[in-house]
């Protein structure tokens, strides 16, 4: 099967990130016209002009405000009457530690990663339901799966969407609304880069980080061949479900990791000094 993205009306949040950079480009010289969904107007805007065809709209929305996500819902509807596809993209992470941080900064990051991709799918379903085969697709992560012990709050968020992603697809399937699921490991992104000049989670980096377009390709085969779940790097997915098969030695299997992990951060951190994203600061790193 390969999806045809003619007429195609596709929302995205997150959409001046670049994991949705990486998808909307490749979506609109195919077709479709995108709806850019982020909480910085300007950004999106660029976005939207930038792309190729014509019908794009940008749209500013704090997705964590349900009376914006109302109204990003009507602008949608009084736009284009329909929703095609939606895809929850939006998410962040802070790399404070859990015996740190404050409470409110605990609230607001399960209402981006968690409660707003769920909010904005469950008002957006008449929107779905107006198209002939409507689709959700929803950016979790590995740390859905695998506990990231330096970023609890964010492994909660990405634990309770995927369950709840798996849920609402074998819920909505017998009403007509196909749901999905990507989980990337780390990607080489804006939050990424953020977490690295910060020293992150160390697990994160095992593995150099993959490219924004890998998991612009993961939502694309989903729209192929529609599933419940896909993997942009199927490998690391085998050894992370096997992992947690013995969550008992989880503190063990982190030791050895975590390691390689640092390693693997410092390398990240080297090159994206030599692509001039980020600088030296004394004994640290900055972003540029």
């Amino acid at each position: 099967m390969s999806y045809d993205y003619r007429g195609k009306v596709i929302a995205i949040t997150g959409g001046a990130g670049g994991i949705a950079g990486a998808f909307v480009g490749r979506a609109a010289a195919r077709g479709a016209t995108l709806a850019i969904i982020d909480r910085r107007g300007p950004a999106a805007e660029a976005v939207a002009t930038g792309l190729i065809g014509s019908g794009h709209r940008a749209y500013a929305a704090d997705l964590t405000d349900e009376t914006q996500v109302r109204a990003l819902v009507a602008d949608l509807e009084r736009d284009f009457g329909r929703l095609d596809v939606l895809i929850n993209n939006v998410g962040v992470s802070s790399q404070e530690r859990f015996d740190e941080r404050d409470v409110a900064s605990i609230r607001t990051e399960i209402e981006v990663n968690l409660l707003s991709p769920l909010i904005l799918t469950r008002l957006a379903i008449p929107l779905l339901r107006a198209a002939r085969d409507p689709r959700v697709i929803s950016t979790v992560s590995l740390g859905g799966i695998f506990p990231l012990g330096e970023t609890p709050i964010y492994t909660a968020s990405k634990f309770g969407l995927r369950g709840a992603m798996l849920a609402i697809g074998i819920d909505l399937a017998d009403k007509g609304i196909t749901c999905s699921s990507v989980l990337p490991s780390a990607t080489d992104t804006p939050m990424l880069r953020q977490e690295a000049v910060e020293g992150g989670n160390s697990m994160q980096f095992q593995d150099p980080p993959q490219p924004p377009a890998s998991v612009a390709d993961a939502m694309m085969r989903l729209l192929d061949r529609p599933r419940l779940e896909i993997y942009p790097r199927y490998s690391e997915s085998l050894l992370v479900r096997f992992a947690t098969l013995f969550p008992n030695q989880l503190p063990r299997l982190m030791r050895l990791f975590r390691g390689k992990g640092r390693r693997g951060e410092q390398a990240y951190l080297r090159y994206l000094e030599a692509e001039g994203h980020v600088r030296r600061v004394g004994d640290g790193w900055e972003l540029t």
